[in-house]
């Protein structure tokens, strides 16, 4: 299949030009500038090549491109527009920009009639940036929505999530619908940058993913006493920031322990916050994170022992409560072959590896979609950073190679007993 590199590359600068400033990209989901970003991808939808695809938006706001093929069975190809404050270039976009060409590429080359029907998508919210749910689009896709609890999330200007929804024509109750697009899906490709630095660390351009890590996402809270910082012996505090930052270290030889593990406490508060005072509350967050489920479990129970035994040496009390958990999510076996092979045949070596970073492929995969990524190299595994970046060549060979994995997996589509052969 022929596909121009270039062009995405050109297309990707386009978009950067348009949505992005001084500090970075700008897309973030449900604002005007995301509004933008959209309305210019749909007017890609006119150019050459393109003329047999159809596009609508789904009940959730998803953006549907379809190549309607002899068969029903669809291949679909995904990412997303939208981006992170202050954001990157690459970031979502250049999977739905590749992913484009790749379209492009099958209408050509089968004068607008594919063997089997090729879809793209573009996800809405995939970032969760503004109102700190992630995966919004593709987890109405896959039916794991929690539409009462996102209903009422306000983002730091006090706006509702259904209400930024409306604003954009998407109803939060109607996000069971989204799930009709799942019919006659076989399979589903998504290319992005890394956003690490393992494959810069080991100089190669493309790796292929094994599957996303589970995530446990908790709020831990010490209770101290709070008392004067001047007359209060050090030998009788009850000092909770001091068992939080013995746990912040402790979490570290956890995840040490395994060799893709990875924890991290990223927020810590504290009260009453004031320079003359011991604290006597503190609040932390704990993001732990394995392709293992056995290892996550293993982690969790670790830091929950370690919490236990710094607040009793600092003679405070601890709770857990959950924030937030998705299950490690593995990739196709079958299509994790194919994405290896597709890298070698453009860069000669491959490497596999999990994805830390969740993405719309887990919820795809959730929802029972034979699923694979590839990544790209990211220049000092810098992302959500203006600074973000991919070498061009790395970029090309990407487009290229994901081309050919979208090629590989039409086949392996056709080659599926019961595969319909009706027209859509």
């Amino acid at each position: 299949m022929n596909v121009d590199p270039n062009r995405t590359i050109a297309e990707l600068n386009e978009l950067r030009a348009l949505t992005a400033d001084e500090n970075g990209a700008q897309r973030l989901c449900w604002t005007d500038t995301w509004l933008k970003a959209r309305d210019w991808f749909t007017a890609k939808l006119t150019g050459p090549g393109l003329e047999h695809v159809e596009h609508h938006y789904d009940s959730a706001g998803n953006h549907w491109m379809t190549l309607p093929g002899v068969s029903k069975e669809a291949l679909v190809l995904g990412s997303h527009l939208d981006s992170v404050p202050n954001g990157g270039w690459l970031d979502g976009c250049l999977g739905v920009l590749a992913g484009l060409e790749v379209l492009r590429g099958f209408s050509q080359e089968y004068n607008g009639r594919p063997p089997v029907t090729v879809r793209l998508v573009d996800f809405v919210d995939e970032e969760g940036a503004r109102f700190g749910r992630s995966l919004l689009g593709s987890s109405a896709l896959a039916g794991t929505h929690s539409i009462e609890a996102d209903r009422v999330r306000t983002d730091q200007n006090g706006i509702r999530m259904e209400d930024a929804l409306r604003r954009c024509g998407v109803e939060i109750d109607r996000f069971p619908e989204a799930q009709r697009e799942r019919e006659n899906a076989a399979a589903y490709l998504e290319l992005h940058i890394e956003q690490g630095p393992v494959l810069e660390n080991m100089g190669l351009p493309l790796g292929v993913v094994l599957g996303t890590k589970g995530v446990e996402r908790h709020m831990i809270t010490f209770h101290g006493q709070e008392a004067h910082s001047g007359s209060t012996p050090m030998n009788v505090r009850k000092d909770a920031l001091a068992a939080a930052a013995k746990l912040a270290l402790e979490i570290r030889s956890i995840a040490q322990k395994h060799p893709d593990a990875v924890c991290t406490m990223g927020s810590l508060k504290t009260y009453p916050g004031i320079v003359t005072a011991i604290v006597g509350r503190c609040e932390a967050t704990l993001d732990q994170r394995d392709l293992d489920a056995g290892v996550l479990a293993s982690m969790y129970r670790e830091a929950q022992d370690a919490s236990r035994r710094f607040a009793a040496e600092e003679r405070c009390t601890v709770e857990w409560s959950r924030i937030w958990n998705i299950e490690p999510v593995p990739f196709h076996p079958e299509l994790i072959e194919l994405c290896d092979a597709a890298i070698r045949g453009v860069c000669g070596a491959c490497h596999r590896l999990p994805s830390g970073p969740l993405h719309d492929a887990a919820e795809v995969a959730r929802a029972g979609i034979p699923t694979v990524m590839m990544f790209v190299q990211s220049k000092g595994g810098i992302s959500h950073n203006k600074i973000e970046d991919s070498k061009l060549e790395h970029l090309a060979q990407a487009v290229r190679a994901f081309g050919a994995l979208a090629e590989s997996t039409m086949a392996w589509i056709e080659s599926k007993p019961g595969k319909s052969t009706k027209g859509s």
